[in-house]
C-alpha cells in the first residue's frame, strides 16, 4: 500500500511517477514528463527555470494564453459569492448569462442549452438528447448513429463508439462500445467542390438505414485528433441537406473547432448550415476550467419535454458550476471584445510562411494550414520518448500524436513566438529525420 501521507515526500514528482496516470500512458513508463510551475502569456516555466512557448494552448483550450488579468478576475469575483451549488432545484445568473451569449453566438435556431462537466460528456449527453427526441415522436427504432470515419468525439463509451473504428480503440473494448454505423471520411479538400461521387456512400445508407438511424455526429470542417484532416464546407452543407431529406438529426461536435480556431467563430459557419444539436466546450472557459454545452433547436427541446418521462434525463453533479460559467462568459466576452478574427488571419500567415519549409524535408506527407491550426503529417509514426525531448530543448511546447506533427496556439501569441515556434518544428523534423 503507498504511504499515507505523501506530502511528506521530498521529490512530488516521484509520487507522480509512481502513482499517477496521465493520459494515454502507463504509470512508471518512460515518456518523459515535464513539470510546470507557473504559466503566463503564451509560456509555461518548469520546475528547472526553462520557459517553453506553448503550441498547444493546453489542449486548444488556453485561447487567451495563461494568467489573464480577466479571467481571474471573473474566477475570484465568483469564488467570493458562490465556488459551486447543485443545479437541480437552484439556478444563478453566470449560468444564464453564459447561456444567453452561447444563444446568440451560435447558428440559429439553436436555442436551447444544456451544461455539463466536460466534452465527452456533452457528446455522451447529445447522443441521449437525440435518442430521447426520437422516442417522444414514437419512433424508438431510431437508435443508432452514423459518423465519418477518422473522426474523434471523446473516450468515454458512446462517445468512443462514434469514433473512427480503426484508431478508435474500439478492439480493446468490442463487447462493450455499441455498434454504430460508419461511412469514408470526407474526401474533398476544405477550399474543393463536393461533388454527387462524394456524397454517394452517405446517401446509400441514408436511403437504407435512415429508419434506424437517429443521428449523424461528426466534427465540422476540421477532423481533429482523428486525424487533423480539414474537409470542404459543400460536404457539410450536403450533410445537413441529406439530414433533411431523410429525416435523421444532425449532431455538430464543435469541441475543437468552436470559439474562433477555424477562421469563423463556430467551424458550422462556413458551411451556412446549422446542426440540430451542437456540442462546445475546450476553448469554452479559456482554459481555465472544465466545462461544456450542449445546444439544441427548441424543437429538439421542447419534443424532448412532450414525452415520456417529461424530462431529459441526465444531470451531473457538476452541471453549470458556477466558477466555470463566469470564467465561461467572461472569456467568450473577451473574445468577442477583440479583434479575433485578424488573430487569426495573422497566426494562419504566420503559421503558412513558418511551416513551409516542412514540405521539403524527408519523411514529411504534407502540411496543412487552417485558421490557427497549423499540421505537418508524417510518413510514419513519431517516437515521443524521441521527439517530445527535441521540443523541448527547442524552447517550445509541441505534442505530437501518431504521425502528425501540428501547433493550435494561443490567439495571443505574438509573430516572433510564432516563427520560433515554426522553426523549432523545422529543426527537429530535421534532427528526427537524420
Amino acid at each position: 500500500m503507498p504511504e499515507d501521507n505523501l506530502s511528506s515526500e521530498p521529490d512530488w514528482q516521484t509520487t507522480d511517477r509512481q502513482h499517477i496516470w496521465h493520459p494515454y500512458s502507463a504509470i512508471g513508463a518512460d515518456t518523459p514528463v515535464y513539470p510546470v510551475v507557473s504559466a503566463s502569456g503564451v509560456r509555461l516555466r518548469l520546475r528547472d527555470g526553462r520557459e517553453l512557448i506553448d503550441g498547444m494552448a493546453s489542449w486548444w483550450c488556453a485561447i487567451h494564453g495563461y494568467n489573464h488579468p480577466v479571467l481571474n478576475a471573473a474566477l475570484h469575483h465568483q469564488t467570493a459569492a458562490v465556488a459551486h451549488v447543485m443545479f437541480g432545484g437552484l439556478t444563478h445568473e453566470p449560468a444564464a448569462r453564459l447561456a444567453r451569449l452561447l444563444i446568440n453566438i451560435t447558428p440559429t435556431p439553436l436555442g436551447s442549452v444544456f451544461f455539463t462537466d466536460s466534452g465527452s460528456v456533452a457528446v455522451e449527453a447529445a447522443m441521449k438528447m437525440a435518442l430521447q427526441y426520437w422516442q417522444a415522436r414514437g419512433q424508438s427504432e431510431k437508435r443508432r448513429f452514423l459518423a465519418p470515419c477518422c473522426g474523434y468525439h471523446g473516450d468515454t463509451l458512446h462517445a468512443m463508439s462514434v469514433c473512427d473504428p480503426v484508431t478508435g480503440m474500439h478492439h480493446l473494448f468490442a463487447d462493450v462500445v455499441p455498434s454504430q454505423m460508419f461511412v469514408a471520411a470526407p474526401e474533398p479538400r476544405f477550399g474543393e467542390p463536393c461533388t454527387a461521387a462524394h456524397l454517394a456512400e452517405l446517401e446509400q445508407v441514408l436511403a437504407t438505414q435512415a429508419e434506424q438511424l437517429a443521428a449523424i455526429i461528426l466534427e465540422p470542417i476540421v477532423q481533429g485528433a482523428g486525424g487533423m484532416r480539414f474537409y470542404a464546407a459543400d460536404y457539410l452543407a450536403a450533410v445537413r441537406a441529406l439530414c433533411d431529406q431523410y429525416g435523421v438529426l444532425l449532431i455538430a461536435d464543435e469541441i475543437a473547432t468552436g470559439f474562433g480556431r477555424t477562421g469563423r467563430l463556430f467551424a458550422c459557419e462556413h458551411a451556412a448550415i446549422a446542426p440540430d444539436i451542437m456540442c462546445v466546450g475546450k476553448a469554452l472557459t479559456g482554459g481555465y476550467m472544465t466545462l461544456a454545452a450542449v445546444l439544441t433547436t427548441v424543437a429538439v427541446s421542447t419534443t424532448i419535454a412532450a414525452g415520456e418521462p417529461g424530462v431529459f434525463m441526465h444531470g451531473p453533479t457538476f452541471t453549470a458550476n458556477p466558477l466555470a460559467c463566469a470564467v465561461a462568459a467572461a472569456s467568450i466576452e473577451l473574445l468577442l471584445a477583440s479583434d479575433w478574427q485578424a488573430a487569426i488571419r495573422r497566426i494562419a500567415t504566420g503559421l503558412e510562411r513558418g511551416l513551409a519549409p516542412c514540405a521539403d524535408l524527408p519523411g514529411v506527407a504534407e502540411v496543412r494550414v487552417l485558421g490557427a491550426i497549423g499540421v505537418v503529417e508524417l510518413d510514419e509514426p513519431v517516437d515521443m520518448v524521441v521527439m517530445q525531448p527535441q521540443f523541448v530543448a527547442q524552447g517550445v511546447w509541441v505534442r505530437p500524436f501518431g504521425r502528425l506533427v501540428y501547433v493550435m496556439p494561443p490567439f495571443v501569441i505574438t509573430d516572433a513566438d510564432l516563427a520560433t515556434l515554426c522553426a523549432a518544428i523545422v529543426v527537429v523534423i530535421q534532427q528526427y529525420h537524420q
